[in-house]
């Protein structure tokens, strides 16, 4: 079933008044499920499960087209994914009502320098339950574009003003080595989304979002290269360890 991403791409592709070509990438046929060469697909790994928080996704204008956007991934793990896109001068009235959902406590993920001191906060609502009924839900609001892009939507986004801003102390260096950004301490958009997963609780859906960044990874360049699959390397099988995880079998009965 497509995702928040995926169906974001495909509206944005229909607006499109001529094909979207991927700088640096292969130029030939991709699967739509994955964007990847149907040889190197991905999509029998995709290791969706339920979390507590949800993400939601605000992305640059053509992120959703970028086969190596790892927005996508993070609709591939966690169920409760939203994506819009972003516009200067209008918010998509969806988006507006899911910041204004009961059940969920939205934060904007961003570094607290960009924000007044008042407004940052570096952990989440814990999952009791309150005196005023049952904890909302964490929903971390990612600006999901090139870093130029993702300050523009923070300034210029009156509907983000009044939310807190979650800046999580940065403990590693990206991984991720499909885009060049120049500092090891611009994570990308999947490794935020597995730090904000962490400090939710969901440290199961973080360790996931990890591993399947470096099987996503290794398809992406084994694919651009022309290279085969590795599915008994390193990374394949830890995702398998942890997906395994996802739905624990039950204890056998022992009639007595």
């Amino acid at each position: 079933m497509p995702h928040a991403v995926s169906l974001l791409r495909a509206e944005r592709l229909a607006r499109s008044v001529k094909p979207f070509l991927a700088r640096g990438g292969f130029k030939r046929e991709r699967c739509a499920g994955c964007r990847l060469a149907p040889s190197h697909c991905l999509c029998a790994l995709r290791p969706s499960m339920a979390t507590r928080a949800g993400v939601c996704l605000i992305m640059g204008d053509i992120e959703a087209l970028k086969p190596s956007n790892t927005g996508w991934l993070i609709a591939d793990v966690v169920e409760d994914t939203f994506a819009f896109g972003w516009s200067r001068t209008e918010a998509d009235p969806a988006l507006l009502a899911l910041l204004a959902d009961p059940q969920w406590q939205p934060y904007v993920v961003f570094p607290g320098q960009y924000a007044a001191p008042e407004r940052v906060v570096q952990t989440v609502a814990a999952p009791d339950a309150s005196p005023d009924g049952p904890a909302k839900r964490p929903l971390f609001v990612l600006l999901d574009g090139t870093w130029a892009e993702a300050r523009k939507m923070f300034r210029r986004s009156p509907y983000l003003e009044h939310l807190p801003v979650l800046s999580p102390a940065l403990s590693r260096s990206t991984q991720y080595r499909l885009r060049q950004s120049g500092r090891d301490d611009h994570l990308c958009t999947s490794e935020v989304a597995s730090l904000c997963m962490e400090l939710a609780g969901d440290a199961l859906a973080a360790q996931i979002l990890d591993a399947y960044l470096a099987v996503f990874t290794h398809h992406y360049l084994q694919a651009k290269n022309q290279s085969p699959v590795d599915g008994e390397g390193e990374a394949h099988r830890r995702l398998r360890a942890l997906s395994a995880q996802r739905h624990p079998r039950a204890e056998p009965v022992v009639a007595v």
